[in-house]
């Protein structure tokens, strides 16, 4: 009997424990999504879902000229897994602390990027190490490595009392402060130097990036923390 009661109480705490999880992505709608700065309004054909992952193709139709995907939800603190995979020469990137205004033309105007990019292929792999896949883009080398086009690479990223921490395909890519002196030095070395609203909220929405090449995404999860 004590060893039912205890099976009993460790299931409850495995339930209790993936409850905290939230499914951004059901590999089936766009639900928790809307292309940035368009909240309510169906998603453009530009993305698509495809066995089980977000597809962004270039040659979709659409009547927006930017097509990034963002989370219907702000998030501060937060542990986000997700996959993604680029085709050939491919550069993307996902994004934080994303603010919608119609005055910001994009998310990357507010949200600071972490890179997604066939390394091999893409003119970035060879402009810098801080703008290989996992970086912080333009602003911290990663540490990790990616693996090649048309592969799924595992991502996590943790946000928790002003520190990012991104871990790629288990290994650690890049940790750094998202605000402080050690920030706004960064910044300051960084092609965003002088952006108003460049890293400034604490709180915002994820965000998987429009940059002209067929990318995808699966398995996209958060927990608040």
């Amino acid at each position: 009997m004590k060893k039912q009661f205890f099976l009993l109480f460790i299931s409850l705490v495995s339930l209790d424990a993936s409850a905290q999880w939230i499914k951004l992505f059901d590999g089936k709608t766009f639900d928790n999504w809307h292309i940035y700065n368009h909240p309510g309004e169906p998603v453009s054909d530009k993305w698509t879902i495809k066995n089980g992952a977000m597809v962004f193709n270039p040659e979709g139709k659409s009547d927006w000229k930017v097509n990034d995907l963002v989370t219907d939800k702000d998030f501060e603190n937060f542990e986000l897994r997700l996959e993604w995979k680029i085709e050939k020469g491919g550069n993307s990137g996902i994004f934080y602390g994303v603010k919608e205004d119609a005055k910001l033309r994009t998310p990357y105007m507010s949200g600071p990027e972490i890179q997604v990019l066939d390394n091999e292929n893409h003119p970035d792999g060879k402009n810098g190490a801080n703008r290989l896949a996992g970086s912080l883009y333009d602003m911290i080398p990663s540490k990790s490595k990616a693996k090649p086009y048309e592969t799924w690479n595992k991502v996590k990223l943790v946000k928790k009392n002003n520190v990012m921490t991104i871990w790629q395909n288990g290994e650690l890519a890049v940790t750094f402060p998202t605000t402080g002196p050690e920030w706004d030095k960064m910044v300051a070395g960084s092609k965003f130097k002088g952006w108003d609203h460049f890293g400034k909220y604490a709180s915002g929405k994820i965000g998987l990036q429009d940059h002209s090449n067929v990318v995808s995404f699966r398995k996209i999860k958060i927990k608040e923390l």
